[in-house]
C-alpha cells in the first residue's frame, strides 16, 4: 500500500509504463527489474517504483 507523497491519499497500484516492449531498470551486475507504477486518485500523482530493490542493487536477502 503506497500514500501519495502530495495530499497523503491512499493509491492505487497496478497501473504499467509501456514504451515498446516496456522499460526496464538496469542495476549493478546488469540485474534487471519492471518497475511498477501507483497513480493518486485524489490529486493525479504518478509514483514509479521497484519492489525487488534487492535484486537490482545486487543485495541478498538475510
Amino acid at each position: 500500500m503506497r500514500n501519495c507523497i502530495r495530499c497523503g491519499a491512499e493509491m492505487k497500484d497496478g497501473f504499467k509504463i509501456t514504451s515498446g516492449y516496456g522499460i526496464v531498470i538496469r542495476g549493478e551486475k546488469n540485474r534487471a527489474v519492471k518497475p511498477k507504477v501507483a497513480v493518486c486518485p485524489q490529486c493525479g500523482e504518478v509514483s514509479i517504483y521497484v519492489e525487488e530493490v534487492d535484486k537490482l542493487i545486487g543485495k541478498e536477502k538475510e
